[in-house]
């Protein structure tokens, strides 16, 4: 199967939260292709962001101005099992978790599709990618963490490399229709060696949020055409 289209993903992470709507609305216009939706839970993850309630009014803000984009889900909450419905509920349109948060994987997985939507696992730096061997036929995601998770704005792990190679042949050799997504330190400096290893999903907050400038109009035309610039040049 050929290679999809080159997805950029900004992480609203990095967004300003006192104006998330606006910054969306801009990011999307600006070219970026999906908006990944931080969920983390304090227990999981060290941290504690947002939850459906946040997920639901930004799609009804997002449908409302006409923006037209997916919203990736990205779970990092134990028990996954019970938010899952929430978040479809909400409004999302992918919906990942960690393998190490669900007590049936397989489960969840048809959760997800059974409502509808694109389902996928999430693979930590020292995550093995076996969880995978069984599954494959419910996954549409599989998201590498260049990072651990927690926090943005952390440096790249450069072994994510290796494990997107080995994740690039397990989709290929499925033949399935499976997007490979990565989130962790991306950013126009590296984003090019990241699609050589095979993948099509790009998820960067403040290396496209960080970047701009509040009082500027478009400000997120220039990062993000800077991206586009870098992925062209990889092969």
């Amino acid at each position: 199967m050929a290679k999809q289209e080159n997805w950029i993903a900004p992480s609203i992470l990095s967004a300003d939260f006192a104006q998330l709507g606006t910054d969306v609305k801009d990011v999307i216009a600006a070219g970026a292709d999906v908006v990944h939706f931080d969920v983390m839970d304090n227990h999981y993850v060290p941290n504690l962001t947002i939850g459906p309630l946040v997920c639901e009014s930004l799609k009804n803000f997002m449908v409302k101005e006409g923006v037209n984009a997916p919203v990736d889900a990205h779970l990092m909450v134990k028990p996954v099992s019970r938010i899952i419905g929430d978040f479809a509920s909400a409004g999302a349109d992918f919906i990942t978790f960690h393998p190490e948060a669900s007590e049936h994987i397989d489960g969840d997985l048809g959760s997800i599709k059974n409502a509808g939507l694109k389902a996928g696992l999430v693979f930590n730096p020292a995550t093995s990618l076996s969880y995978l061997e069984h599954v494959m036929d419910k996954i549409d995601m599989i998201l590498i963490m260049s990072v651990n998770p927690g926090f943005g704005g952390q440096s790249f792990i450069p072994q994510a490399l290796e494990k997107l190679k080995a994740a690039r042949q397990l989709i290929d050799a499925s033949g399935r229709d499976i997007r490979l997504e990565i989130d962790g330190g991306v950013k126009v400096e590296n984003i090019a060696e990241v699609a050589a290893a095979g993948c099509d999903t790009f998820v960067s907050g403040s290396g496209i949020f960080g970047k701009a400038n509040a009082s500027d109009a478009n400000r997120y035309d220039t990062v993000i055409q800077q991206m586009r610039d870098e992925l062209a040049k990889a092969k």
